[in-house]
């Protein structure tokens, strides 16, 4: 499986802690071994699912989209609920 990140995301992963890295390799290792596992959105979010973890202790929302085809998954954003899908629509 391909996996591409975002300019987006790679900001967001940027400004991580290590502890916090550590969290986000097993929520994206989730995602690689079952990729319907996140929540497939509707409407202007068609197509983008999200998967709930926790980062240290911190509910955090990883937004991602699947193609089966080609076998990629593009991670698209990574932030806490406020203002998660508002800035995900931009």
């Amino acid at each position: 499986m391909i996996i591409l990140k975002t300019p987006t995301f790679t900001k967001q992963i940027k400004k991580l802690h290590v502890n916090q890295k550590k969290d986000l390799d097993q929520a994206i290792m989730a995602v690689v071994t079952n990729p319907n596992i996140g929540d497939l959105k509707k409407g202007d979010l068609n197509g983008i699912q999200v998967y709930k973890f926790n980062m240290v202790k911190q509910l955090t929302l990883l937004a991602y989209e699947f193609q089966k085809k080609e076998q990629q998954l593009i991670l698209l954003s990574l932030g806490s609920h406020e203002n998660f899908y508002r800035d995900l629509k931009k």
